[in-house]
């Protein structure tokens, strides 16, 4: 045998295989939360990615750069997929606080007895029940929508990080949330977002009381980038939630 000829034929493997022959009855077979309703502002396909990148084409490349941080105007245009996919491919912890690099560990973990302001629960959590109008918006605008602004989200791990007793605790809540509601929950997009809010592919910044030297943020942070309160408005008059 060639040292380029294959191990065994891929024909002659036997396998176990997920019967879709009849789509209702393999659907009824995944555990799937129905809790969770189907959401209506966003459909897949080629057809409707051609036409979101025909808008932004005629219309709104020249300004990406001043709008791309508003979750009222304009999404990011470039998600960070290579650095996503090599993350989860070669962090087999890539799902729990481990994945989250030495620094910043060791600082959260440092700072897990920090007297916290607000501590909520999971399901205080879920329920959007926060002092914070724009973390709830955020939570309600994934919930009815399946998706928040990739700003937005930043704001919104970072807060539960200091709501939540310890790091750890956070960073399964910030992820069972990401992954029951978001469209990109359990892909390697939506574990590396909420990665991030840990420290991952940042850096160290100055010593703060609860973050230690992992990068925070606040609401001021967001009325410097967009109309902050146009954003909560806007996310109180859907009724859906």
């Amino acid at each position: 045998m060639k040292q380029s000829d294959p191990a065994a034929e891929s024909l002659s493997l036997d396998f176990d295989s997920f019967d879709i022959s009849d789509v209702g009855k393999a659907i009824s077979k995944l555990h799937i939360d129905r809790s969770v309703q189907r959401v209506s502002s966003f459909h897949g396909g080629t057809k409707e990615a051609r036409h979101h990148l025909e808008v932004l084409l005629e219309g709104k490349l020249d300004q990406f750069p001043e709008l791309r941080n508003d979750p009222t105007l304009l999404e990011e245009l470039i998600v960070r997929r290579e650095l996503s996919m090599n993350f989860v491919f070669y962090n087999e912890k890539y799902d729990s606080f481990e994945a989250v690099p030495e620094w910043a560990k060791k600082t959260l973990r440092a700072h897990k007895k920090d007297k916290r302001q607000y501590t909520y629960t999971l399901e205080e959590l879920e329920s959007a029940k926060t002092h914070d109008p724009y973390w709830n918006a955020a939570q309600k605008e994934m919930v009815i929508k399946g998706k928040m602004h990739g700003y937005m989200r930043m704001y919104w791990g970072k807060k539960i990080i200091e709501w939540t007793r310890t790091p750890e605790g956070a960073f399964r809540n910030a992820l069972y949330l990401n992954n029951k509601y978001e469209l990109d929950g359990r892909d390697p997009n939506g574990f590396t977002g909420v990665a991030w809010c840990f420290g991952k592919h940042d850096r160290p910044w100055g010593e703060r009381p609860i973050f230690g030297n992992v990068r925070y943020m606040n609401d001021k942070g967001l009325k410097r980038k967009f109309d902050a309160d146009g954003y909560v408005k806007m996310m109180d008059l859907d009724k859906k939630y």
